[in-house]
């Protein structure tokens, strides 16, 4: 079975970075251990940093993260009440930070805003308009300590003073209540900000009419199973300026948008070099991001997909602090006004979004029938965690990819019992039927079993229990 390979922080289980991190410090060669393959591409420059010296590098901000990441969020799914009791009391007790409520979700729960700084230059941060969508949420708890705890510190001191940061951590409450993308009234948050039928959304668009923030930035995950163009690079991280209208031209506000996109880019390249995409920019006259932008605030969009051995997204969780920290820094410092827009606009589109798991090259045993050639594809309902997998698609599928793929050449798949279907007294296997079967050595049901997949998680026959990455050592995918 294949995969692409893992990669943390230091501070996290599996401490691997991409062989691009030679161009930054030893340090944070120290702080790491050696990465395998991940299929890097080339780092858009052979710097660190294309900003002036006196900001922080990719390795110091690594470093702040390992020291300032807030326990209690281990896990992306958590409530508001979770959230709130794992930061409340760090907020409450800062002098440097200003918490207010500036609304209340459909069902009573208070959405609030945390203020810090006192600068000319406004910049405004949300997260978790997807209630499903909590890696950047994590992200800003930890600025929250990191500005808590190090008021002197160089950067916390430059932000203060350039900048005023209004940061809101979680907007959609209840749908985080339930852990799904819409909130209580199943309404895509992110697309109400036209009607505004929704009290988070009336709550976001007040806020921001209010401040007249110079820069917003929009913080999301996007399906982990989607590619960096037309590569087989896993798209970690995607990046987006909005357009502002259906033309998609750049006046200086976007322009401003992506010089900051391009700063966050090579901030965070040596964490994820070649798994960084540019996010579709057509004009969406209902989405906040396209008109926040419109309505005169220069706004990025920073995605986070997905990373091998990170189902909780505490890499990617780092990898936003990297990147958040160094645009407010080239924000505070007008340094961004001196990255190359290239930086951005060169990166490669999100590509297609690929099946879970691809089982090729097996024949497929059904009670009564012969066997035919016929290979499979799966895909989780919770693909992070590698749970609930369903058949997507059967037959030839030779050109499909996946983000595992289990080789059965020569061998035979059966079907458990509940993948079948009783169709006039025949079993029979549908598309959406749980993807568990047996690899066998032959089409009879005693044959020699050499693999075992349970709803799409495989084991070699005799393990203990399934495993989400198929009981192999993990190969480069």
């Amino acid at each position: 079975m294949s995969r692409g390979s893992p990669a943390a922080f230091a501070s996290y289980p599996t401490g691997l970075l991409m062989p691009v991190l030679l161009i930054v410090s030893a340090v944070l060669l120290a702080a790491c251990a050696p990465h395998s393959a991940q299929e890097p591409a080339p780092a858009a420059s052979a710097s660190d940093r294309n900003t002036p010296s006196e900001l922080p590098a990719t390795s110091e901000l690594v470093r702040l993260h390992e020291r300032f990441r807030v326990d209690g969020l281990t896990e992306r799914e958590f409530t508001h009440r979770e959230l709130w009791t794992a930061i409340e009391p760090l907020v409450e007790r800062s002098p440097v930070l200003e918490r207010s409520e500036i609304g209340r979700s459909a069902e009573g729960r208070p959405i609030y805003a945390v203020r810090y700084g006192h600068g000319s230059t406004t910049v405004l941060l949300w997260s978790q308009m997807h209630g499903d969508e909590s890696t950047a949420t994590m992200t800003l708890a930890d600025i929250f300590r990191f500005l808590a705890d190090s008021a002197e510190h160089p950067l916390a001191a430059r932000l203060a003073e350039k900048l005023t940061l209004v940061m809101v951590p979680m907007l959609n409450p209840d749908g985080a209540e339930r852990f799904q993308r819409h909130n209580a009234f199943g309404i895509d948050v992110n697309r109400d900000a036209r009607a505004l039928s929704t009290p988070e959304g009336r709550a976001l668009q007040a806020l921001q009419q209010r401040l007249k923030p110079e820069f917003g930035f929009n913080l999301h995950d996007q399906n982990v199973r989607t590619r960096v163009g037309g590569s087989e690079r896993l798209a970690a991280i995607a990046l987006l300026a909005p357009a502002y209208d259906e033309s998609r031209d750049y006046n200086e506000v976007r322009s401003r948008a992506r010089q900051v996109a391009a700063v966050i880019r090579q901030a965070v390249e040596p964490l994820v070099g070649g798994h960084i995409a540019r996010y579709d920019d057509t004009f969406n006259p209902r989405a906040f991001g396209d008109l926040i932008q419109s309505w005169g605030t220069s706004t990025v969009l920073i995605e986070s997909g997905g990373w091998k051995d990170d189902p909780e997204k505490q890499y990617l969780r780092g990898v936003n602090f990297v990147g958040i920290l160094s645009a407010l820094d080239a924000i505070a410092s007008d340094a961004y006004a001196g990255a190359d827009p290239a930086l951005y606009t060169t990166l490669p589109q999100n590509g297609r979004r690929v099946s879970d798991l691809l089982v090729r090259g097996g024949w497929l045993v059904l009670p009564g029938l012969a066997p035919v050639r016929a290979d499979l594809t799966a895909d989780y309902a919770d693909p992070l965690r590698l749970r609930g997998g369903r058949i997507t698609e059967v037959g030839d599928l030779t050109e499909a990819i996946a983000r595992d793929t289990l080789g059965v050449e020569g061998l035979y798949l059966h079907p458990e019992r509940d993948a079948l279907t009783d169709q006039g007294g025949r079993p029979s296997l549908s598309v959406e039927a749980p993807a568990s079967f047996v690899v066998r050595r032959g089409p009879e049901p005693t044959s020699e079993a050499v693999w075992v997949v349970l709803e799409g998680r495989a084991e070699k026959a005799g393990s203990p229990a399934p495993s989400p990455y198929g009981g192999s050592p993990p190969e480069p995918g």
